[in-house]
């Protein structure tokens, strides 16, 4: 907290300073620099009155504190203090989110892709398990998931998934999914009670819009082929299926989902729209790690980030050493403890920068 109260005194002076200067009439004569005085007056004034919200909150907990050694109304001060300090956590949360600068993305749906990794068939299984564990979480928020495409394989795993999440803050909450997902546990074929050591991949791209990505035609290679299923029994014997690259990049999208070609080749352009968006992040948080590491990892996507440990009935989220003994209701589609650490964190990490600016 400390950092945040350093940054927020700052804010609190400069928005002092500010409603000095523009209840002087001189500067009303200026019209384009009271237009900039007002205008980051108002883009302060929420923040301060949280933060003036929290310290007073803060002298209502000391004045409680201070009844703690009267007998008469030490019930009294112990529930106040209760409510006054959970008080205090919430407003906490909310100057964090205040004072930080706003990511463009965190409005925006998602494009989610799964893939099996190391592992096989139990690699599939696993994939497939990450994907119901995001499909019950968008549940319990009401957001929509549509499958863009999907690849089985023979036990019932996923080979590869894309699915596009419609909601409200969606890739806010979803963002530092990104990364190898790791699985230990004694597969149900294992005979001899081993246990083995699984991987799959999460990637979470902002879904991105026409005008933000704008893709010229001449850079795109189209080719259609037959969509085939599962152990390689045709869908179709029409040749609706949709294989784009984008020749500037490389990147290659296939859709084979739908039995219209016009369909699949809308779906995959939504696709590569999405990955070449968050080709740019990327770059951008390059550009930013060159001058610190996140503490929420370094944003490769090849980086271990989590390890889903059966036998012990454990997660533990290795960016920020966050482990929880739950792994059934997690898999259940009930993380938001684990992105909530998540979110603090890289917000205390943000602070830090904000704080040295």
């Amino acid at each position: 907290m400390d950092q945040l109260e350093e940054r927020l005194n700052s804010l609190e002076q400069k928005f002092e300073q500010l409603a000095l200067q523009i209840s002087d009439p001189s500067l009303v004569a200026d019209q384009d620099r009271y237009r900039q005085a007002t205008k980051s007056y108002a883009d302060l004034e929420k923040t301060v009155a949280k933060y003036r919200e929290y310290k007073d909150v803060l002298r209502q907990i000391q004045d409680s504190q201070a009844l703690m050694g009267d007998e008469e109304f030490k019930t009294m001060a112990r529930e106040e203090i209760a409510a006054l300090e959970a008080r205090r956590s919430a407003l906490i949360a909310e100057l964090r989110a205040l004072v930080l600068p706003k990511d463009p993305n965190d409005e925006k749906n998602v494009i989610l892709e799964i893939r099996a990794g190391t592992g096989g068939e139990e690699a599939s299984l696993f994939a497939a398990e990450l994907y119901r564990m995001y499909s019950r979480y968008a549940e319990r928020r009401a957001w929509q998931v549509e499958v863009l495409t999907l690849s089985s394989s023979d036990l019932g795993g996923i080979k590869e998934v894309i699915a596009l999440i419609n909601g409200r803050r969606v890739y806010s909450r979803l963002k530092h999914e990104s990364g190898v997902h790791r699985v230990q546990r004694v597969p149900a074929t294992e005979g001899s009670g081993r246990i083995h050591t699984s991987t799959a991949t999460v990637a979470v791209l902002p879904e991105a819009d026409d005008v933000q990505i704008a893709i010229n035609e001449k850079d795109l290679r189209v080719d259609t082929f037959c969509a085939t299923g599962p152990g390689g029994q045709g869908v179709n014997t029409t040749y609706s299926a949709i294989r784009i690259t984008h020749l500037p990049t490389g990147l290659v999208v296939q859709c084979q989902d739908e039995r219209s070609q016009h369909k699949n080749k809308a779906r995959a352009l939504k696709v590569l729209r999405s990955r070449m968006l968050d080709l740019e992040i990327q770059k951008q948080k390059d550009a930013i790690a060159r001058d610190r590491r996140s503490q929420v990892g370094t944003g490769e996507r090849s980086e271990k980030i989590r390890t889903y440990n059966f036998p012990q009935n454990r997660l533990t989220d290795h960016r920020i050493n966050l482990t929880l003994h739950r792994l059934p209701e997690i898999l259940d589609g009930d993380i938001d403890p684990v992105l909530d650490a998540l979110q603090a964190h890289n917000q205390a990490e943000q602070l830090k920068d904000e704080v040295r600016v």
